[in-house]
């Protein structure tokens, strides 16, 4: 028996199965010389424009499933496209090839290390092409170049065409499974598929016909029994590891698109679980003419006869590559039509609500601690009445309240990471922009916050025995909620430039403490170094409007009892002005607008900050290697 022309840690391929080589295919290492045919490929093109597209060689005639092959049916969410005339149009076919394709990366002190050495060649419509080899050989390189998703701190060099063009991937027309699975833990199986549906598919299409394909999605990937069960995570148990990841690609095929890349899509899958996924995956490249790029880490021989096309790399060169066959018509890619932007941010919104009702940790344990403080701070302060002591009491009641109630806010940190990450994954995938993820995100919040801000601040107000009035209340409640808000804000842009969970709590209570330290309390505004801290810390700390509205809703219209008890009384405007330096030639309605003109300026800091982080941390990335 011939010695076979794969290497020793390339499994082996199914005996019904072979691999397709051609009757002139030489030894793996030898068959630099098999690449003429995609060296040329752009050549090639041109004759075939005019042509149809040849069926596929595997294929019966008959359409029905060879019998080397796992029996089963493709998506039904994508085969609809061919069945509703509501659907979108089907995505002309892709035929993609890449000729010396080379990858560096920076590898410090001004040299480049060789990730990619010139490599070649194609994959074809209807077929799985597999990349494979062993860790650090470039597998996911390849595939993150193919797929136009090279970080900036990476240069690439070559070729690299789409129906014989050199294009850019519109939106609908090709999808990325990555590696890691990144899903909204709270929301179950069926949630998470319905928004990805409703964020992916036009308005034209109708919601009952969304509802039914992200159903047979569901179904066809083997979901059925678990689409009421949550994801879980970090925050819940849910279904198993295997599951994440069959949703994960369920959700990247809602779109029906031509072009499909999976980065290690058997990973963390038993083998019937690989060859379930891997086989709905081959039959629906098979049944909707689809071009199937993955990227492949030991697979089992059952799952290696599902594939097509073989590449095998080894150091970043071409070991092995099948034969290419004949091209097939390309037409121009077209961008689908996506949801509008209006039912995006309606369905992230709804989607963000869910999770934050669900996640434990962002709102209803922060809403129990909430309640915890305010119940201590009320009875500390009980009913502090109207003597020159309690001037210094409910400033220090005020000054306490409003900065640690927002200051907790920080403790929502770990959960703005994971939304950033799943942010991240899916704006790739053109889901949806980063302004529809910030309103979305600011809209979902402001109930939440409204509400830890009321229940727990009227616990603290009436306890403490602050002025009477209910105006002096709501407007006591909203100074917190804006508080509040504007550190979710600042606490977002932390966690979209420093994404660990550790270094992010670091940076923003540090930077609460030092907006606090200069809020004008702990060292009256008269007595802070004016270079720096006075201007233009002071300024542009919040705890200076904050305390400052709240100090005049309170002191203002309210007399206190001299110390010495000589019948002399004190006004509040003159306590204002004298004891604790409060601007007063604006009334706290400007101090009030001045938190919420910030809360909008933070989060406007907070877009700018996500689409221009793309940019900054590559730079900072290769700055920090050549150092």
């Amino acid at each position: 028996m011939a010695a076979s022309p794969l290497p020793r840690w390339a499994p082996t391929p199914s005996p019904t199965r072979p691999l397709r080589v051609s009757s002139t295919s030489q030894t793996a290492i030898s068959s630099c010389s098999s690449w003429t045919v995609c060296s040329s490929l752009s050549s090639i093109f041109v004759p075939f424009f005019r042509r149809s597209a040849p069926p596929l060689v595997d294929a019966p005639a008959n359409g029905a499933d060879d019998g080397d092959r796992v029996g089963c049916h493709p998506l039904d969410c994508v085969g609809a496209r061919k069945r509703g005339h509501h659907l979108q149009e089907a995505s002309p076919m892709v035929f993609l090839t890449w000729e010396d394709l080379t990858v560096t990366a920076s590898s410090g002190r001004g040299s480049r290390a060789v990730i990619l050495d010139r490599l070649s060649g194609c994959a074809r419509p209807g077929e799985v092409l597999a990349l494979m080899g062993p860790s650090g050989c470039g597998k996911t390189t390849l595939l993150d170049a193919l797929a136009g998703r090279l970080g900036t701190d990476k240069k690439r060099t070559g070729d690299i065409l789409i129906n014989g063009r050199r294009e850019k991937l519109a939106f609908g027309t090709s999808a990325y499974v990555t590696q890691e699975t990144l899903l909204m833990a709270t929301l179950t199986v069926s949630e998470a598929v319905h928004c990805s549906a409703q964020l992916q598919l036009p308005d034209t299409v109708p919601a009952a016909e969304k509802r039914a394909r992200a159903d047979r999605a569901i179904r066809q990937m083997g979901l059925a029994a678990v689409a009421g069960s949550r994801i879980g995570g970090r925050v819940c148990k849910g279904i198993s590891g295997g599951q994440r990841r069959r949703v994960s690609i369920c959700v990247e095929l809602l779109a029906s698109p031509a072009l499909v890349f999976l980065d290690e899509p058997t990973g963390g899958l038993d083998s019937a679980a690989s060859l379930h996924v891997m086989g709905r995956i081959a039959s629906l490249a098979r049944e909707e003419r689809m071009t199937v790029v993955a990227a492949v880490h030991q697979p089992s021989s059952e799952v290696f006869g599902l594939f097509h096309g073989l590449c095998l790399l080894a150091y970043g060169k071409m070991v092995y590559f099948g034969p290419a066959a004949d091209a097939v018509e390309g037409a121009p890619l077209a961008k689908k039509r996506q949801a509008t932007f209006f039912t995006k941010c309606a369905v992230l919104t709804r989607r963000s609500c869910t999770n934050m009702h669900r996640d434990a940790g962002y709102y209803w344990l922060r809403f129990g601690i909430y309640i915890g403080i305010c119940l201590s701070i009320g009875t500390i302060f009980f009913n502090v009445g109207n003597s020159f002591a309690s001037i210094q009491a409910r400033a220090s009641m005020l000054m306490f309240t409003s900065t640690l109630l927002t200051m907790m806010s920080i403790g929502g940190f770990p959960s703005f990471v994971e939304d950033m990450k799943i942010f991240r994954k899916e704006q790739l995938n053109g889901h949806y922009d980063a302004t529809a993820f910030v309103i979305s995100n600011t809209l979902s919040s402001t109930p939440y916050l409204g509400i830890i801000s009321i229940i727990p601040g009227a616990i603290a107000y009436y306890l403490t025995g602050l002025q009477r009035g209910f105006d002096h209340f709501v407007y006591f409640a909203a100074v917190l909620w804006a508080c509040t808000m504007l550190v979710e804000g600042l606490m977002m842009i932390v966690a979209a430039i420093v994404p660990d969970f550790l270094l992010g709590i670091i940076t923003g209570s540090g930077m609460q403490g030092l907006l606090m330290l200069n809020a004008g309390f702990f060292r009256l505004p008269s007595d802070l170094p004016k270079p720096i801290w006075k201007y233009p810390t002071y300024y542009i700390s919040y705890h200076k409007y904050a305390t400052q509205g709240l100090y005049k809703n309170e002191f203002l219209g309210l007399t206190f009892e001299d110390l010495g008890g000589r019948g002399l009384t004190l006004n509040g405007e003159y306590i204002l002005k004298t004891y604790l330096q409060v601007e007063m030639g604006y009334s706290k309605w400007v101090d009030l607008a001045i938190l919420l003109a910030m809360v909008l300026i933070y989060r406007m800091l907070f877009l700018v900050t996500i689409k221009v982080g793309d940019a900054v941390k590559p730079m900072i990335k290769c700055i920090s290697v050549k150092v």
